[in-house]
């Protein structure tokens, strides 16, 4: 059986006062690559996921997305569920 998952994260630190959003890209149990609000951009963690990292970097608008999840995605759960 072959699993590809995304996986997204918030992190929350005094409340919405520092949030940071991860996003991971896993196969297999094994972690590809991921994307970090703090740090902005793709890191791969593998040699395959270098490849996706250096791609989707090139891309402005996935990174732009990914960058305002935190307000988008992670915030508004933090109001509905906290």
């Amino acid at each position: 059986v072959f699993q590809w998952m995304m996986k997204s994260e918030c992190y929350f630190i005094d409340g919405t006062e520092k949030v940071r959003f991860v996003e991971r890209l896993i196969y297999n149990r094994e972690q590809l690559l991921h994307f970090d609000s703090d740090v902005g951009y793709y890191v791969g963690d593998t040699p395959e996921g270098e490849k996706r990292a250096q791609c989707w970097n090139n891309k402005p608008e996935r990174l732009e997305f990914n960058r305002n999840e935190v307000d988008r995605f992670c915030r508004v759960s933090y109001e509905l569920y906290a």
